[in-house]
């Protein structure tokens, strides 16, 4: 029986999982791993509920200018002392009403309060398109970093393959006795060294999977893979700073954030200056009565029946402060959300100048780690040749592989810096990520 019970468990626990590993895309381009982050990561939904939170708010706002309705139903019970103790025998009264009021004057308050609920919910959308930026560009660079994993891997790869053909030309020289066995041995080692800096970037690569896959928030059980791009290109076609920094300015979130923060400021201001006017408000209600052994029920209800209307006039005459500080507070509120404006776009002036010295930096290294990189391996390809005449000195052969492949992880680092940081500066300008 316990057999069964657990089998239907894992059963039912393997259908659960393929359930939700088959609504995944076989193999992740860069596009379906920010579409899905933008749909299903904790943060950000974390943030789409408080936008739903504040657009509760704003519906509410936009009720209050109509009246409230509210009803009552009260019922007495009487108790008689008898023989047998005291019972309860029936009802003594009944009273059945309704009120309403509706708010005529509140120097603004009602209109001013639902635009600031309005402002509070186009601001938590701008928080939620804030989430979906930085994710983007966090979930970009990890995307990078396997593919430059990938790439340093085959060049790897390449390497070891070219070391192992110098150990089997050395096997054949040292059978031959053209060459010592301290040589061979040193080629030895560096098939040996070789090996290692393969192992090495291939755990490199399963730690840059693992990391993507934790920004993803995918199961761990999940077999991640990523499809790579056609090609891999450097773009060094760059708009001006001043140009980028207009654009970011117009359009990113966190400058209109701040914007309408200023705005909202302003708005609890006027909020806070009404509750020191008079509040005028209409009230009524409706009631009626009946009292146990005084007449027909619906009789009594009849003619028990009572509507008075009136209106309710508020004047705040003192009140130790409060509104007044309320009202000071408010102000420096308003400084305050200005300071932050200010703040924001200091900030990402800043931030789309460093992106732009990043980039032409990551160009320059580029062009030279492209430049050493050729003539690197035009160096090494002429020591392997004479490595095949047994012409070589085992020493230069060592030096030109190392330069050879530092050459390599250079031109890797630089390429895929220059990529990421074009991203980062187009992105800076409204365009999307774009890696062909």
């Amino acid at each position: 029986m316990n057999r069964k019970f657990f089998f239907l468990i894992f059963f039912f626990k393997t259908l659960e999982i393929f359930a939700q590993t088959n609504n995944y895309p076989p193999s992740w381009t860069l596009e379906n791993c920010i579409e899905y982050a933008k749909e299903n990561n904790i943060s950000i939904n974390s943030l789409r509920l408080s936008k739903n939170s504040a657009e509760q708010d704003l519906l509410q706002a936009k009720e209050a200018k109509y009246p409230n309705l509210n009803g009552t139903v009260s019922q007495g019970l009487f108790a008689v002392n008898g023989n047998n103790g005291l019972n309860v025998n029936g009802a003594q009264s009944q009273n059945i009403g309704a009120n309403s009021s509706m708010t005529l004057y509140h120097a603004g308050y009602i209109k001013n309060n639902e635009v600031s609920k309005n402002l509070q919910l186009q601001m938590a959308d701008l928080s939620v398109t804030e989430a979906q930026n930085n994710i983007t560009l966090t979930i970009t660079q990890a995307f990078l970093n396997i593919l430059m994993a990938q790439e340093n891997i085959i060049s790897l790869e390449s390497v070891l393959t070219t070391t192992k053909t110098q150990l089997k030309q050395g096997d054949q020289f040292y059978k031959a006795g053209n060459i010592s066995k301290l040589n061979y041995l040193q080629i030895q080692a560096q098939v040996a060294q070789d090996e290692y800096n393969l192992v090495a970037a291939q755990n490199s690569l399963r730690t840059n999977i693992v990391n993507l896959k934790q920004i993803l928030q995918l199961p761990t059980t999940y077999d991640f893979q990523i499809t790579k791009p056609d090609s891999i290109i450097v773009d060094e076609n760059l708009k001006s700073l001043s140009e980028v920094q207009n654009l970011a300015q117009n359009q990113r979130p966190e400058v209109k954030y701040g914007e309408l923060n200023v705005e909202n400021s302003n708005t609890n201001l006027k909020m806070t200056q009404a509750s020191i006017l008079p509040t005028l408000n209409v009230v009524g209600n409706i009631s009626t009565n009946y009292a146990y052994n005084n007449g027909n029920y619906f009789n009594q209800l009849g003619n028990n029946f009572y509507l008075p209307i009136g209106l309710s006039l508020g004047i705040p005459i003192y009140n130790n402060r409060i509104y007044k500080t309320a009202v000071e507070k408010s102000k420096i509120e308003i400084q305050q959300a200005n300071l932050d404006l200010l703040n924001t776009k200091t900030i990402l002036n800043q931030q789309v100048e460093q992106s732009f010295i990043n980039l032409q930096n990551a160009l320059s290294q580029y062009e030279s780690a492209s430049k050493q990189m050729d003539l690197n391996k035009q160096s090494y390809d002429i020591v392997n040749a004479q490595m095949k005449i047994g012409s070589i000195d085992y020493v230069q052969l060592q030096q030109q592989r190392l330069n050879y492949i530092q050459s390599i992880q250079n031109y890797l680092q630089s390429k895929y810096s220059a990529v990421l940081n074009k991203q980062i500066y187009e992105f800076y300008a409204g365009n999307p990520i774009n890696i062909k």
